[in-house]
């Protein structure tokens, strides 16, 4: 599978050890920077440039899902959530890293990086990236429902106020 990672200078110590594990996985792995650690660095552009590469990739019919993470990991999971087609989901153990998958087939895992070891963060993206889509059909429903809404501001048969 093809993972796409992009972080901040919070993780970017912890990218470096991430794509070596998942190249080791047997993943390829794209790092969507930053190349050099800079304490001043700004983490959407490389949450958002990871998350559009991941919907890129989809669309071509490639199998790619994506890690953005910082500090907390919720700044990360907003910046990719601003690209159409992604669903990032915050995890912050294993099972919500799995049910994000089983549940929402999200597409994007935002970590923070600041608020767990390293074997952690490692366990919970390799849950992620393991779990597949149940492929149940309320979980179906709901997740066209979430791209008919981000697509024309409303869904079929609901009432948006």
């Amino acid at each position: 599978m093809r993972v796409h990672v992009g972080t901040d200078h919070a993780g970017f110590e912890m990218s470096k050890r991430l794509v070596a594990h998942l190249e080791a996985a047997g993943h390829e792995v794209v790092d969507h920077g930053p190349a050099e650690y800079d304490p001043e660095d700004d983490y959407p552009s490389f949450c958002i440039n990871a998350a559009r590469a991941v919907v890129r990739d989809q669309r071509a019919g490639v199998e790619a899902l994506g890690v953005v993470f910082g500090g907390s990991g919720n700044g990360e999971q907003m910046a990719a959530n601003k690209v159409e087609g992604v669903r990032a989901a915050l995890a912050w153990s294993l099972p919500t890293a799995e049910l994000a998958r089983e549940h929402n087939d999200a597409n994007v895992v935002a970590v923070g990086a600041r608020q767990h070891s390293e074997q952690e963060m490692l366990d919970i993206i390799d849950a992620f990236l393991a779990t597949p889509f149940s492929g149940a059909e309320r979980h179906a429903r709901r997740i066209a429902q979430l791209g008919e809404y981000e697509t024309t501001g409303s869904i079929a048969g609901h009432e948006i106020d």
